[in-house]
C-alpha cells in the first residue's frame, strides 16, 4: 500500500481562504506535567490560528498531571476565551488515552492532533487542513524532515520503529511518530486508540479507508526549550509490543478464529500423526509406554484442542465487542460540554 508524500515548503502559511470548503476545526493536544509550557501552548495555537477563516477550538487534555499543569491550563483557557477547552483526566492514562479523550470531546469536522511540548509548530495546521480538504484526503500526517531531537535516544529508535511499522502495515509513511496530523472527524472516529497506538493511527485508518486517501506533508520541528521529555528507550520497547498487537489485529481482528484455529490444526495434526505412528508400532508388538514421543504426541493433541477452543472463544468475544458498547481507555473529570454553536473562535 502506498500513500502520497507531497514535497512542500512548510515555511509559508498557504492561502486557506474560499478555496477550502467550509468546516469547523478542532485541535487536540494531550499534556502531562508540562507546567512550564501550558500557557505557551495555548498562546502559540491562538497566535497561529488567530486569523483562521473558519470556526475553530482547542481541546487540551491534562493527562493527570501532578505539577500544576491543570491549574495553568484552566487559568489560561479562561483568560483567552471559550474556544479553549481544558479537560482533565482523573489520573495519568498515558498519551494515547489522553488523545482519545480529546478526540471524543472534539466537535469539529476536521480534527488536528499535536504534542504539547511545542516541538510541533501550530503554524503548520492550516497547511495540513488545506491539503486534507482540497485534495479529498482522510488523513494528512506531518513529516519532520529536519527533526530537532537527540540522535541515539530519539532519532535512531524512531527510524527503527518507522521501518518496522512500514513493513507490518505496508504504508509508505516516512514519519509515523509525528503527532501533528489532520483527520476527517467521521473517519477518525471509526477507530479507537489503546496502549501506544497513537503512533499507528495511519495503519488503523487503513482498516476503514483507502491508503490512496492518505498523505504526508513536511512540517517544522523545534527543539524542546522547556520541561522534560517523556520519551525514552522504555517507550520504544512498548511500541514494539504494540506493533505485534497491531499486526495481529490488522490481519485477524475480525476473524481471531482463523489465527488460533490455524495454529490449533497444525499442532493437532502433528499430535495425531505422532500417536498414529506409535499406534502402528504398538500393533507390531513394540513397547511405547516409556517413549518420550508418546508424551509429545499427547500434549500436541491436547494443545491443538485448546487452540481450537480458544479460537471459538475469541470469535465470541469479538462478536460481543463489535455488537456491544465500546469501553473507554480513560476516565474524564466531569466537565461541561458546550452547545454545538458555542465556544468557537472566528468563522464567517
Amino acid at each position: 500500500m502506498n500513500t502520497d508524500t507531497v514535497s512542500l515548503n512548510p515555511s509559508p502559511t498557504p492561502d486557506t481562504g474560499l478555496r477550502v470548503p467550509v468546516h469547523r476545526l478542532s485541535v487536540v493536544v494531550p499534556m502531562y506535567n508540562e507546567v512550564e509550557l501550558a500557557s505557551d501552548l495555548i498562546d502559540a495555537v491562538q497566535s497561529a490560528l488567530a486569523d483562521y477563516p473558519w470556526p475553530w477550538e482547542l481541546v487540551v487534555v491534562d493527562d493527570g498531571s501532578t505539577d500544576g499543569t491543570w491549574f495553568r491550563l484552566s487559568q489560561r483557557a479562561a483568560e483567552v476565551g471559550p474556544h479553549i477547552r481544558a479537560l482533565r483526566l482523573q489520573r495519568n492514562f498515558k498519551q494515547t488515552a489522553a488523545m482519545q479523550a480529546g478526540i471524543d470531546c472534539a466537535r469539529g469536522d476536521v480534527i488536528v492532533t499535536m504534542d504539547g511540548d511545542l516541538q510541533n509548530d501550530p503554524r503548520d495546521i492550516p497547511a495540513l487542513v488545506a491539503h486534507l480538504l482540497t485534495h479529498d484526503k482522510d488523513i494528512v500526517a506531518g513529516w519532520r524532515q529536519h527533526r530537532q531531537d537527540g540522535f541515539w535516544l530519539r532519532k535512531v529508535p524512531s527510524k527503527i520503529a518507522n521501518a518496522l511499522i512500514r513493513k507490518v502495515s505496508g504504508l509508505n509513511f516516512q514519519d509515523l511518530g509525528c503527532s501533528l496530523k489532520a483527520f476527517r472527524a467521521p473517519v477518525l472516529r471509526k477507530i479507537r486508540l489503546y496502549g501506544e497506538m497513537h503512533r499507528f493511527i495511519p495503519a488503523w485508518m487503513a482498516t476503514v479507508t483507502s491508503p490512496s486517501r492518505m498523505a504526508e506533508l513536511p512540517v517544522r520541528h523545534h527543539p524542546r526549550l522547556k520541561g522534560q521529555s517523556k520519551y525514552g528507550i522504555s517507550r520504544t520497547l512498548r511500541v514494539i509490543v504494540d506493533l505485534l498487537s497491531m499486526h495481529y489485529f490488522l490481519r485477524f481482528g475480525t476473524r481471531p478464529g482463523h489465527f488460533f484455529g490455524g495454529i490449533g490444526l497444525v499442532v493437532l495434526s502433528l499430535g495425531l500423526m505422532i500417536l498414529g505412528y506409535l499406534t502402528v508400532l504398538k500393533i507390531m508388538g513394540e513397547s511405547i509406554g516409556t517413549r518420550p514421543l508418546m508424551f509429545v504426541g499427547f500434549f500436541c493433541v491436547l494443545g491443538g484442542l485448546q487452540f481450537l477452543t480458544t479460537g471459538v472463544l475469541a470469535e465470541l468475544l469479538m462478536r460481543t465487542y463489535y455488537e456491544g458498547g465500546k469501553a473507554q481507555a480513560y476516565q474524564l473529570v466531569d466537565a461541561p460540554t458546550p452547545q454545538a454553536h458555542e465556544g468557537w473562535h472566528g468563522g464567517h
